[in-house]
C-alpha cells in the first residue's frame, strides 16, 4: 500500500487547479459532449468521431484517481454517474465505443493506398477508445470498487481477445502510424492481467506484440533490439510509442522476458538523448509533415513542436521504469517534465491548455475536444502517487520535491507523516519533517539531483553521515524520533546549455560516395537553475528572436541569479555588457500563463570570427 501524499506549493496548485476546473466541469453526466458521444442511437450511425471517444476513458482514469485524493464528493458522485451510465450501455458482446457496426474494430478495413502512416482507409480509432476506457474502468474500481466496473473492462478485453485470436484480424490494421495507435492495447491487456489473473490477457497482451513485430513498418521489438533510434520505429510518433514502451515494460513486469526489457532501455535512452526538450518534453516536427513525429537524432530547433500527449506518455513510461529499478534518473525525468513541459502547458484556471508546447513561441490554448487538454489531466493526477513511495515493508523513497505531505503506516512506527517544507523548485532548503507514533529503525532514501553538485544533508544540526551523489539516492538508516528534521542543500546555479542547429546537403558523387556539406549552422544558448529551464518574454517587448554575444568573462560575472523579489519567483539576469540586461524567469510562467504569451528559451549566439 503506498503513502498518501497530499502535494502542495506548485504542483499542489496544478492539481487544485485540475481538480476544480478540467475535471469539475468538462464531463459532468451522461448528457454531457464527450459521453454523448456513446449514447446508443448516436453511435448507431455514426461513422465519424476520430479520437474524441478517448475522453471518456481518461476523464474516468484522472477523475478517479483526483475523487480518492481529494474526497471530493461532488466528483465522486459524478464518476459513478458516469461510470455507471457507461456500463449500462454495453453491447452484449462487450463493444462500448462510439461507432457504427461497419466501422467497429471487429470489422477488416482496407487499406489507405499511399497513406505516410498506415492508415486505413476508413479512419477509426475504436482500439484506442477502448484501450482508454479498459484504464478507465479499471481506475474506478482501483478506488471505488465495484464488480460491476472490473467485468465491464474484462468484456471490453474478451472481445479483443476473441478479435484477434478468433476474428483473423491483424490489430495493426485498427490504427494509424502502422498500426501504432491500436497495438497501444497492450498496455490495458496486461493491466487486466494483473487485475484478475487471468491468463487470456496477458495472452492477448503477447498477441499485439507478435502482430506488432510482424508489421514490417513498425517490427517494434526487432528494431529496438537492433538498435534503431525512436525515430526509425513505424512512423516515429512520439505518444503513439510512448505508449507502446509503457505495455512492453509492463509486459516485461508480467512475463520476466529480458528482450522486452532491453528494447524499452534502448528506446528509453534514444528518446532521452535525442529527442528531449530542456523541459523534458519529447518534441518532433520540424520539416516533417507530422508535429507529433520524433525528427531524426541530431535535428535541434529550438521551435519544436511537444505536444501535451506525449509528455502524459513519456511520465507513464518513466513511472513504470522507475517501478521495475528504483533507479534515480526515471524520477529526475518525471519531475523535469512535470515542473516544466507540463505546467507549462496548463493554464491557472486548470481548464485550459496548450496543445504544444514550444522551447521559442507563443502559448497558444487549444479548443474543447483537443486530445491534450485530457492527456495534461491525466499527466498531472499520476504525480501525487510517484512523489513518495513505500513498498509497505521497510523502503521509503523521496522522487519528487516540492512542498507536500506523505502518511502512511509502518508496523514498528505506527503512522509515519513526511512533510517537506520548502519553496522548492526554486532555490533554498529542503526541511522534510518526521513525524511517528512510536520511535523506530526505518532507512528513508533521498534522491539526489544529477545537478546538485556539492548536496548536503542533515539531521537537525549534524551531518546525516551519508554520502549525497548526484544522480543516486541517499539512504538514512537510523532510529527516528517524533519530530526529527533532514535538511536537504541542493546548491542551485545557473546553468547554460548550447545547442547547434545544423543545415547539411547530402548528395552523390560521380563514384557513389557521400557527399555531406554543411550549408548553415546557428548556434544557441539557454539557462536553467535546478530543475527549472529559464525563458524570457519577447526581447525588449517585441522581438521574437535576439541575437546575443557572450562575454568572454568568468561566467558567474554575466549570468546571476537575482534577489528574490515579493512575488518569489526567481529570476535570472544575463548581462552581456553592450546591450541592457536580458532577466529570465520559470519557463511555465515566463511571459504570464495567458493565452498568447511569448515564451524564448534559447537565444540565438553570434557567429565565430572565423580562422
Amino acid at each position: 500500500m503506498g503513502p498518501t501524499t497530499r502535494l502542495q506549493g506548485l504542483l499542489g496548485d496544478a492539481l487544485d487547479a485540475n481538480l476544480h476546473g478540467r475535471l469539475a466541469h468538462f464531463i459532468v453526466d451522461e448528457h454531457s459532449p464527450a459521453i454523448a458521444l456513446f449514447a446508443p442511437e448516436r453511435r448507431q450511425h455514426n461513422r465519424e468521431g476520430d479520437w474524441y471517444g478517448e475522453h471518456a476513458g481518461k476523464w474516468l482514469y484522472a477523475a478517479a484517481r483526483a475523487a480518492a485524493r481529494s474526497g471530493d464528493t461532488d466528483l465522486r458522485a459524478r464518476l459513478r454517474r458516469v461510470a455507471d451510465y457507461l456500463v449500462s450501455i454495453q453491447e452484449d458482446d462487450g463493444y462500448l465505443g462510439t461507432y457504427a457496426p461497419d466501422h467497429r474494430f471487429m470489422c477488416p478495413q482496407p487499406p489507405k493506398p499511399g497513406s505516410w502512416d498506415g492508415a486505413p482507409s476508413v479512419r477509426t480509432w475504436d482500439i484506442w477508445t477502448h484501450a482508454y476506457l479498459i484504464l478507465g474502468l479499471l481506475e474506478v474500481h482501483r478506488h471505488f470498487p465495484e464488480p460491476r466496473y472490473l467485468d465491464a473492462a474484462r468484456r471490453i478485453g474478451d472481445l479483443c481477445w476473441r478479435t484477434l485470436h478468433e476474428g483473423g484480424i491483424d490489430i495493426t490494421e485498427l490504427g494509424n502510424h502502422h498500426g501504432m495507435s491500436a497495438t497501444v492495447l497492450m498496455d490495458p491487456a496486461v493491466e487486466l492481467y494483473f487485475a484478475t489473473g487471468e491468463q487470456r490477457y496477458l495472452e492477448l497482451a503477447q498477441r499485439v506484440l507478435q502482430q506488432a513485430n510482424e508489421q514490417r513498418e513498425l517490427a517494434l521489438l526487432p528494431r529496438a533490439l537492433a538498435g534503431v533510434d525512436a525515430a526509425g520505429i513505424a512512423t516515429g510518433k512520439a505518444y503513439q510509442l510512448e505508449w507502446n514502451l509503457v505495455g512492453l515494460a509492463k509486459l516485461h513486469k508480467a512475463t520476466g522476458n529480458a528482450d522486452y526489457r532491453h528494447a524499452v532501455d534502448h528506446l528509453w535512452r534514444s528518446i532521452r538523448d535525442h529527442h528531449l526538450t530542456l523541459g523534458g518534453g519529447p518534441w518532433g516536427g520540424v520539416a516533417h509533415r507530422s508535429r507529433e513525429v520524433f525528427n531524426p537524432p541530431g535535428v535541434f530547433s529550438p521551435y519544436g513542436y511537444v505536444e501535451t500527449c506525449s509528455t502524459l506518455s513519456w511520465i507513464q513510461l518513466n513511472r513504470e521504469l522507475l517501478a521495475l529499478t528504483g533507479e534515480a534518473i526515471y524520477a529526475e525525468e518525471i519531475e523535469r517534465s512535470a515542473y516544466n513541459d507540463l505546467l507549462g502547458a496548463q493554464a491557472p484556471d486548470g481548464e485550459d491548455w496548450c496543445y504544444y508546447v514550444f522551447p521559442n513561441g507563443r502559448r497558444v490554448h487549444t479548443t474543447y475536444w483537443r486530445c491534450c487538454k485530457s492527456s495534461g489531466a491525466m499527466a498531472l493526477e499520476e504525480l501525487a502517487a510517484l512523489a513518495c513511495t513505500f513498498d509497505g515493508k521497510s523502503d521509503i523513497a523521496i522522487h519528487i520535491y516540492g512542498p507536500c505531505e506523505a502518511r502512511f503506516t509502518l508496523a514498528s512506527a505506527g503512522e509515519v507523516r513526511i512533510a517537506q517544507h520548502t519553496a522548492y523548485p526554486y532555490p533554498g532548503d529542503i526541511r522534510l519533517r518526521i513525524s511517528v507514533e512510536f520511535t523506530a529503525r526505518f532507512a528513508l532514501r533521498l534522491r539526489i539531483p544529477t545537478w546538485a553538485d556539492g548536496a548536503t544533508l542533515a539531521i537537525g544540526d549534524e551531518d546525516a553521515g551519508v554520502a549525497a551523489v548526484p544522480g543516486q539516492y541517499a539512504s538514512i538508516e537510523r532510529e527516528w524520533h517524533d519530530g526529527d528534521e533532514i535538511v536537504a542543500r541542493f546548491p542551485m546555479r545557473p546553468v547554460l546549455h548550447r545547442a547547434v542547429n545544423r543545415n547539411v546537403q547530402e548528395s552523390l558523387a560521380p563514384d557513389g560516395s557521400d557527399v555531406r556539406q554543411q550549408v548553415l549552422r546557428f548556434d544557441y544558448a539557454a539557462v536553467t537553475c535546478g530543475p527549472l529551464v529559464y525563458a524570457t518574454g519577447l526581447i525588449d517587448g517585441f522581438k521574437i528572436e535576439e541575437t546575443l554575444r557572450l562575454p568572454v568573462a568568468a561566467q558567474d560575472t554575466w549570468l546571476s541569479l537575482l534577489p528574490v523579489q515579493e512575488d518569489g519567483v526567481p529570476r535570472i539576469l544575463l548581462d552581456p555588457g553592450y546591450r541592457a540586461p536580458l532577466v529570465f524567469t520559470p519557463y511555465f510562467g515566463a511571459d504570464g500563463r495567458a493565452d498568447g504569451a511569448w515564451r524564448l528559451t534559447w537565444l540565438q549566439l553570434a557567429p565565430e570570427p572565423s580562422p
